[in-house]
């Protein structure tokens, strides 16, 4: 069961791209690491325990919640993604000391950022509260707790991993051409996954 839920989180936490392309940025940056990923598994670990102790099943029960969380979290990757592109197109990006000193921005700034990109995002509660939370709810009580295990070791193991690995990265992206790619393909995976939100909440209005 441990490792079951370490294998169900770990791929549906993966496959949610817009944490990922923030806190692999972040890595890079080396700018609040830790709070990054801290925000965002303090966040799945409260939604996937909330899921498998059965809560997750109301959720269904609301589509307009989800439509909501679906709009508004269009608006802001549209917004995020965006300024990736514009970001992209100056090609004025480079890491260096003074870079990251000079657009170092302050906790609160980056939490708040850390939980629109994580919260506004519907699939996140599809994925903890209705999918996990819907597995986690056919098991029996000792068999939950240890599926409860894995899927938050997964979590802390993916966010912090994927943050302070991304160090290792650093001299390739010294160069501002890398950073014209990178930012390029975050703005295509935030407007791809806003995208996907926009047609999720237009077939729940017309189907």
């Amino acid at each position: 069961m441990l490792f079951q839920g370490a294998l169900i989180s770990g791929g549906l936490i993966i496959a949610i791209g817009s944490q990922n392309v923030f806190i692999l940025r972040q890595g890079l940056l080396g700018q609040k690491v830790f709070y990054a990923c801290a925000v965002c598994f303090i966040c799945d670990s409260v939604l996937i325990t909330v899921g498998i102790l059965g809560v997750g099943s109301v959720l269904q029960q609301f589509p307009f919640f989800l439509n909501l969380l679906a709009t508004l979290g269009a608006i802001f990757l549209y917004w995020y993604g965006c300024n990736s592109f514009i970001r992209a197109y100056k090609g004025n990006n480079h890491l260096s000391v003074e870079q990251v000193v000079s657009q170092e921005q302050s906790i609160l700034k980056l939490m708040l950022t850390t939980l629109a990109i994580t919260l506004l995002n519907p699939h996140v509660y599809l994925d903890t509260l209705v999918i996990i939370g819907g597995i986690g709810g056919t098991l029996g009580r000792e068999e939950k707790h240890w599926f409860l295990s894995g899927s938050v070791l997964a979590s802390f193991i993916w966010f912090f991993g994927l943050g302070y690995a991304s160090k290792k990265l650093i001299p390739f992206f010294e160069s501002s051409k890398t950073w014209m790619v990178l930012d390029f393909l975050i703005g295509v995976v935030m407007c791809w996954i806003a995208a996907g939100l926009t047609i999720f909440v237009y077939q729940s209005f017309y189907e």
